[in-house]
């Protein structure tokens, strides 16, 4: 499969790590078994389908975008941690994905914000985004936009809710949504289910519904994790979000 072309045709200040071939993903590989944890386990999808988007602990096959959080990787577990003077920072796969679903588990800090990206995209020129309300958002250079699965631990606890980064803001917000807002558990593992098929996306955070969207913006883009920037938020500095076992299946 190629390279993302909304990174490498057009996004030019991405810092590329290496370009992952899929073709040289081994079967075994492809479907190996998720790490055995309780919280995994309990939540995640027997489907042999799935298969893991870091195969070892490097970030093969990944770019980084926007700002310079720090990033790494240990024992399967990816780590992002808050730095002063960067704004929103995403570590984007190399490639754009369609119809998909992936699962995740996350553990965030109670004052840090972040979020997963889906079909998102990155340009090397400045370009327009047009929603049905018709108000033109303009969209710098290099700005990361699109859908956001939101990790939230504030006392709201939308995660799981849909944000559109850089363009329309919130699109599925939590706020009528009880039963999804408690199922986050603060400070300890989460278990996210995305899927994307078509124009209907739908959220599941610990095995409860969130979010359920129909919104034909964007069919493709990458998938990224967000650190975010603090901006005047100083508590945030020094802050961190961990994923791990991050696992996708491509839809027909």
């Amino acid at each position: 499969m190629p390279f993302s072309s909304a990174i490498k045709k057009t996004c030019g200040i991405a810092t590329v790590i290496m370009v992952w071939a899929i073709a040289g993903v081994s079967a075994d590989a492809q479907h190996a078994p998720p790490q055995s944890d309780s919280t995994q386990t309990k939540y995640a999808s027997t489907d042999a389908g799935f298969r893991p988007m870091f195969n070892d602990d490097t970030f093969e096959g990944w770019v980084r975008l926007g700002g310079k959080a720090k990033y790494e990787i240990n024992d399967g577990i990816v780590t992002g941690t808050c730095v002063a003077g960067e704004p929103n920072s995403f570590m984007a796969t190399g490639m754009d994905y369609s119809n998909f679903e992936l699962e995740l588990e996350f553990k965030v800090h109670p004052k840090m914000n972040s979020g997963v990206q889906i079909r998102s995209q990155c340009f090397a020129n400045k370009t327009s985004f047009k929603p049905a309300d018709g108000k033109v958002k303009h969209i710098p250079a290099g700005r990361v936009h699109g859908y956001q699965v939101e990790i939230d631990p504030s006392d709201r606890r939308w995660s799981g809710g849909i944000y559109d980064e850089a363009r329309r803001a919130w699109i599925n917000n939590l706020e009528n949504n009880d039963a999804a807002r408690e199922a986050f558990v603060p400070d300890d593992w989460n278990h996210y289910r995305i899927k994307c098929d078509g124009d209907h996306i739908q959220t599941w955070i610990n095995g409860v519904a969130a979010a359920d969207l129909i919104d034909d913006a964007t069919a493709a883009g990458f998938i990224a994790l967000q650190v975010h920037g603090a901006f005047r938020k100083k508590e945030m500095i020094g802050t961190t979000v961990q994923w791990r076992n991050i696992r996708i299946k491509l839809l027909d």
